[in-house]
């Protein structure tokens, strides 16, 4: 014989009453980092590895030079570290309802959409962090912003929208999936290519035809170059123009497809 699990009688709850519950979990989930730092090993030591091996290894090759390849390098390296930074959210996502922790929040007065609003806020730690490690250690190697505090902020600001926009992918994942490692490895299958497959690393002309045919509309190519016009110098409207509508697609097609499946699964 079987217990169901208690689940509080439906009530109205408003867009604010929403609201409060979702940041409420949302420092729930930020304590949680607290409490256990090792969540961020990921989005601290990984950049670090990308940052010294690609340039120590592969600087003076691709750039010239280990200076030229870090103002190249760098900005990339933020776009495609704050996405694999995003990924992590739907993997958290299917951990805590494989343990359990969304049957307690059913039993609960709280919005329904509210854990799992509440848990993609609390990722923005995780892309602040991510920033703050790669630029510091980068500035340490020689890498210089050239422009001035207005286009810094709006370089941070647009890395981590950039983040935001794609979690949703990294949400509908991890609630398809049965367990969190298999919704990892799909993940990664996907982002790969997309990070690789772009002009963070080198230029694309270096590529072959159909390969920079991808690359030179890739959203994280595109997100790329913004950042390296807002970073260095130079024009980027119509990259960032490209990157915008790269962003709002994802939320068009991924935010719909991640709360139906939120809803299905809990």
């Amino acid at each position: 014989m079987t217990t169901a699990t208690a689940v509080a009688p439906p009530r109205h709850i408003s867009p604010a009453q929403g609201a409060k519950h979702a940041f409420s979990l949302a420092w729930r989930g930020i304590l949680k980092i607290r409490k256990n730092p090792e969540q961020l090993a990921d989005v601290t030591l990984m950049p670090i590895i990308f940052l010294l091996m690609f340039t120590y290894l592969f600087g003076n090759a691709l750039g010239g030079s280990i200076e030229n390849y870090l103002q190249s390098f760098v900005p990339g390296l933020i776009v495609m570290n704050v996405l694999q930074a995003s990924l992590t959210v739907g993997t958290q996502l299917n951990t805590d309802i494989t343990k359990g922790v969304f049957d307690r929040f059913r039993a609960m007065p709280i919005a329904r959409s509210a854990p799992l609003i509440g848990a993609v806020l609390a990722d923005l730690v995780r892309y602040v962090v991510c920033l703050a490690v790669l630029l510091t250690v980068a500035t340490v190697m020689g890498f210089r912003v050239q422009t001035g505090p207005a286009e810094f902020v709006l370089a941070i600001l647009l890395a981590v929208a950039f983040g935001l926009c794609f979690c949703w992918g990294s949400v509908f994942v991890g609630m398809l999936m049965k367990s969190p490692g298999a919704a990892q490895g799909l993940m990664f299958v996907f982002i790969m290519p997309l990070t690789f497959g772009s002009n963070v690393f080198l230029p694309t002309a270096t590529m072959p035809g159909w390969l920079k045919a991808w690359a030179d509309i890739s959203p994280v190519s595109l997100m790329s170059d913004v950042m390296r016009g807002l970073l260095n110098g130079g024009a980027y409207g119509g990259s960032l123009l490209g990157a915008l509508a790269w962003m709002a697609g994802a939320v068009v097609v991924f935010f719909p497809l991640a709360t139906w499946a939120y809803r299905k699964r809990v």
